[in-house]
């Protein structure tokens, strides 16, 4: 997908507080997502105020300035602040950088804002970094809470029960990068060098016990690690004195520490190469504009004093992406038909493929922005649609060709009429001659190009309007016998019906053509279709068998720790776990020949050329899967 990229000079507001302290997402930095139609990886930093994250996030966008970085223990980031810049490891995808407002400003001293704030990183992000100072300990933990409120701020489902299992979550969260800043330590435990990744997840481990002190120290991280994988930990020595830490941005990397330099380095490759795209229910990748709209679905949510769900945000938006996708994908085909036929076109055929071509390319930008079409609503109108819009260019082809061989004839058969006028076939011998200027009008006009699909009915009509002059000329040629004159007459008869038949086969010519184009039609949205339920359901087991095996691991990683119990609670939870990819890949043959079904049957209605029983098209396609 290469799509469009926006230059962005500067970071712009994306979230923000209005006037009322209520969260808002800011216009115009709507607007520059909405020409986003790339792909986005989204990179949100979270974390405490005064603790550097602005800066992580201008080595991601290759810059010294753009986010602000401060030099006082005030806060300089209010809301969250975006930053596009073109991703440099994927070519066909936009890097978006959300820099939040730091977490517990005593200044500000909101709460509620800082919970809201955390949650919307979360929501709106493929990669969530935390940026902290000092050391993973429980302290640096305790200050973490927002990750423990999670459950109460975001919903996975509208019907969604207490205690909902943290599979749930870990389907749809970001993975997760600590980032430790000023880390003066010596990464070993037990004398063993140990890497930064174990240094978090050795920090990670559970307390045994179930006193209230023991619950609480195991709270936020036994959230971490059920709501997020993959995990990952950097550390940063610290990058430079007191002096020039009040100038970061106007320092290059010769002026910093070069252990920080390397460090910084190994951080922005990881982001480069392991950041995601943002991705939606099975699978669904995000592009900028997508990303806008989950921005406002879920602020809207935060305004109206509910919990921001993450299946209703899916099906609210669906609604707008499909509605959107029918629109994008019809004006491809209105300007594809436009730039490439000229009308009249000289046969049916030619105008039919380019109809295939732009149809084909219509349905797959349809199907490529498109997600949860129920019932296959979206994509049966856009069949209507497109089929409404073909109907309207081949009456235009009519009518061009139409227009286009009367001006032929008009010119052509122009020597004709004039003798005609001037009655210089009303003379013995006369009938012949009349014959013979017909027939090499006739003929001229046979091989003259640029007529259209509409040749030999507009020919058969001029040559009808002029038989009873033809009669006339006939019944006065004194040259010709009773007997010449009737054969003169049944030969007359004989060239019309020919006529007749010539155009006949030329319009069924163009009827035949017409009906494959329409089961051409069917058979193209079928076919992909198909493809994209197919990758749905592959998208749905590959979640489903990612999440399995962070559960697993957690699994594994509880009963090495001496966590039986909680071992064997999770059991439950990975039992469901695999059930659902088993019900994912039984279900599948049957939903996709539902889903058969359901376009063949409409698509009748608007397609009255397709093949009869759908079902046994269904069988057809399937057959091609499994």
């Amino acid at each position: 997908m290469a799509g469009q990229r926006v230059p962005m000079k500067e970071p712009v507001c994306l979230i923000e507080n209005d006037s009322d302290g209520k969260l808002r997402v800011v216009r115009s930095a709507l607007d520059i997502l909405d020409q986003i139609d790339q792909h986005v990886v989204v990179v949100a930093v979270v974390g405490l105020y005064r603790t550097g994250k602005s800066y992580l996030m201008n080595k991601l966008a290759g810059e010294r300035k753009g986010f602000a970085l401060g030099a006082t223990i005030q806060s300089k980031t209010k809301g969250i602040w975006m930053w596009c810049v073109p991703h440099p490891e994927k070519r066909d995808h936009t890097l978006v950088l959300l820099d939040t407002e730091g977490l517990g400003d005593v200044e500000k001293g909101d709460e509620k804002n800082d919970n809201w704030i955390f949650s919307l990183a979360v929501l709106l992000s493929s990669t969530l970094v935390y940026n902290s100072m000092g050391t993973i300990d429980n302290n640096a933990l305790e200050k973490l809470h927002y990750v423990t409120e999670l459950t109460e701020h975001i919903k996975v489902k509208s019907n969604q029960r207490d205690g909902e299992e943290s599979s749930e979550y870990l389907r749809y969260f970001p993975s997760f990068v600590w980032t430790v800043r000023d880390f003066t330590l010596t990464l070993e435990v037990d004398g063993r060098p140990i890497t930064a990744n174990e240094y978090l997840e050795n920090a990670l481990k559970l307390r045994t016990g179930h006193s209230k002190k023991d619950q609480a120290y195991n709270l936020p991280r036994s959230c971490l690690r059920n709501y997020f994988s993959p995990r990952w930990c950097f550390v940063f020595e610290r990058p430079a004195s007191g002096d020039k830490m009040r100038r970061m941005e106007e320092l290059t990397d010769a002026d910093l520490e070069p252990a920080f330099v390397e460090q910084a380095k190994e951080f922005c490759d990881h982001v480069f190469n392991e950041a995601k795209t943002k991705t939606l229910k099975q699978g669904l990748k995000v592009t900028g504009r997508l990303l806008g709209n989950l921005a406002e679905t879920y602020v809207s949510a935060i305004r109206s004093g509910q919990i921001p769900c993450l299946d209703n945000a899916v099906l609210a938006l669906a609604q707008i992406e499909n509605s959107s996708a029918i629109e994008r994908a019809r004006a491809h085909y209105q300007k594809g038909m436009a730039d490439w036929v000229a009308f009249p076109t000289e046969t049916q055929e030619e105008l039919s493929e380019v109809h295939a071509v732009m149809e084909k390319e219509a349905v797959a930008i349809f199907i490529n922005n498109s997600f949860k079409d129920e019932d296959q609503k979206y994509q049966l109108e856009l069949m209507k649609l497109l089929q409404e819009e073909y109907e309207k260019i081949c009456e235009r082809n009519y009518k061009e060709s139409q227009k286009a061989c009367e001006s032929k004839i008009e010119c052509i058969f122009a020597p004709l009429e004039e003798k005609i006028r001037d009655v210089s076939y009303m003379t013995p011998g006369g009938y012949k001659e009349y014959c013979n200027d017909l027939k090499l009008a006739t003929s001229e006009y046979r091989s003259e190009g640029g007529r259209g699909v509409k040749a030999e009915e507009v020919l058969k009509e001029y040559l009808e309007r002029k038989a009873s002059i033809g009669q006339t000329i006939l019944s006065a040629d004194q040259s010709l016998t009773e007997a010449e004159q009737r054969a003169e007459a049944e030969q007359a008869k004989r060239e019309a019906s020919e006529r007749e038949n010539r155009a006949m086969e030329e319009q069924l010519v163009v009827q035949e053509r017409l009906r494959a184009d329409q089961q051409r039609t069917y058979e193209e949205n079928v076919n992909q279709l198909m493809e994209r339920m197919e990758r749905d359901s592959r998208n749905a087991i590959a979640e489903h068998d990612r999440v399995l095996q962070a559960r697993l691991k957690e699994q594994n990683d509880l009963l090495q720790q001496g966590f039986d119990d909680r071992a064997h609670q999770m059991q439950r939870e990975i039992d469901a776990l695999k059930g659902a990819k088993a019900q994912e890949e039984e279900k599948k043959p049957s939903f996709m020949s539902t889903a058969l079904d359901t376009v063949g049957t409409a698509a009748t209605l608007f397609l009255p050329g397709i093949l009869p029983k759908v079902g046994g098209m269904a069988v057809k396609w399937l057959s091609k899967w499994f």
